[in-house]
């Protein structure tokens, strides 16, 4: 699976801006005007487009979808998993991801996160956990850091923190992957819910990772 072979490519690195460029006029917070995070071996600079004037071109601008399936998704999963945003997310990025302490989970289908995805991002899509497949689901948690005890329990100890998302709020796959990890005993308070998803972190003009040409 594409997981498996991301996670093991992986080379999580970080570099912290400690001097503010003067030519960027769009930062991502007042202290944070850019930050450098490692994309399958490539260092990737993620920065807000900084033409004031830019507009969203692409599926990302449309403000109505059929409901259902598309319906707004209520602000919390669980309510032991948190919800955060865009700056969350960045935090994540430079606190977690950069230690190797966490990672950043596009729960969409493998096809989408081949097109375009947030840089450092692997691919677990939710459709791994919407079977009763315990085989599967133990397989990935041991890749994201569980470990199996003698007696075959499995201990959540050591696992990475995930930030999921998917394309929006009007996006049900993150909710299905989460809610599909937690049934087999992923622990909720290491599993945050980036709600607003690709959607939101393009509508701010973040950095993307293109991976494949959209022929579709």
């Amino acid at each position: 699976m594409y997981i498996f072979r991301f996670l093991i490519l992986s080379g999580l690195v970080f570099v912290n801006s400690l001097f503010a460029n003067s030519d960027i006029v769009v930062k991502i917070t007042k202290d944070i005007p850019y930050l450098y995070i490692n994309h399958m071996g490539q260092k990737i600079k993620i920065s807000r487009i900084q033409d004031t004037n830019n507009l969203l071109m692409d599926d990302y601008t449309k403000t109505s979808r059929v409901c259902p399936p598309f319906c707004i998704n209520t602000t919390s999963v669980n309510k032991d998993v948190k919800t955060v945003a865009e700056v969350e997310i960045v935090h994540f990025l430079r606190d977690k991801v950069s230690k190797g302490r966490g990672l950043v989970v596009d729960a969409r289908l493998k096809s989408w996160y081949e097109l375009e995805t947030i840089p450092s991002a692997i691919n677990i899509p939710f459709t791994m956990f919407q079977t009763d497949d315990r085989k599967v689901a133990k397989k990935v948690f041991k890749l994201l850091g569980m470990e199996v005890k003698k007696d075959g329990k499995w201990n959540f100890d050591k696992v990475k923190e995930l930030a999921v998302f998917c394309n929006g709020i009007w996006d049900e796959q993150s909710r299905h992957l989460i809610e599909g990890m937690l049934k087999f005993g992923f622990p909720a308070d290491k599993i945050f819910y980036y709600r607003s998803g690709f959607q939101g972190w393009k509508l701010l003009g973040l950095t993307t990772v293109v991976q494949k040409e959209n022929i579709r």
